[in-house]
């Protein structure tokens, strides 16, 4: 028990930098309150003390502002930030290190008895206000945004955003790790820019890195066609990027946030 609690305490630590000590953890945080006091409701569920573990529930929910239905599952390291209005259903799944902030309903769209709530994923991060309601699963590391509604099956790795929510990002394939790795060669920032807030100088400067690994791929290609052909062709050395002739790049940053 006080290994889980000690968990608890870190995941807040690790999630939260407003957090200074361990008493001020213990005593300050509704969304910590609200987790230790589901489990005890959960247990007495399991045990089939229905109405007293409902009951429980709702003391918890009058003293901490979230509502966590008795029922509901939840794993390891989970934390509720802020936490005032959050809903959980009954037969929600939640794994570990999962993140909500205040606001977010994780709700059913049915009123048969059964599945009806949905099921996050290991690492999951919902933002505030957020809604994510029905019998689905919300995959490893997504990421849902502030106030979107979600209805439907998330894909591990995606960002979600809007009304309905709709996929923004997906998980990096190896393109975008390559894409990256030359921004860094190159001194490009991207300024934080996101699929849902572009920025146009941002957007063209990615277009023409793509082009470049396109570019790149094929004169990979005719080279190793040339070996072929001769065995004394030899690869030339390319000049190196300079970092200096990329300062206007830095130096623009801060016009295009």
């Amino acid at each position: 028990m006080f290994e889980r609690l000690r968990e608890d305490v870190n995941s807040v630590f690790h999630r939260d930098p407003a957090a200074r000590n361990t008493f001020e953890v213990l005593t300050n945080y509704p969304g910590l309150h609200a987790l230790l006091c589901h489990r005890f409701s959960h247990r007495l569920w399991n045990l089939g003390l229905k109405w007293l573990a409902r009951t429980f529930s709702t003391i918890a929910r009058w003293l901490t502002g979230i509502e966590i239905h008795p029922g509901a599952t939840i794993g390891r390291r989970f934390f509720i930030d802020h936490g005032m209005g959050v809903v959980i259903g009954e037969t929600t799944i939640i794994g570990d290190d999962v993140t909500l902030y205040q606001g977010v309903t994780l709700g059913g769209t049915s009123w048969n008895k059964g599945k009806r709530h949905p099921t996050l994923g290991n690492g999951v991060v919902v933002g505030a206000g957020a809604k994510i309601l029905g019998p689905f699963e919300v995959g490893e590391g997504a990421k849902i945004g502030s106030n979107s509604v979600v209805t439907k099956a998330v894909p591990a790795g995606a960002t979600v955003v809007g009304i309905p929510g709709r996929v923004v990002a997906k998980r990096k394939d190896d393109d975008t790790v390559r894409r990256k790795e030359m921004e860094e060669r190159m001194g490009f920032d991207a300024y934080g820019v996101t699929e849902e807030m572009p920025d146009p100088v941002a957007r063209a400067m990615r277009s023409l890195l793509d082009h470049m690994h396109a570019v790149d791929d094929r004169i990979e290609n005719m080279c190793k066609a040339l070996r072929k052909v001769n065995s004394e062709y030899q690869n030339g050395e390319l000049p190196p990027l300079q970092e200096e002739d990329f300062d206007c790049v830095r130096d623009d940053e801060p016009s295009q946030r």
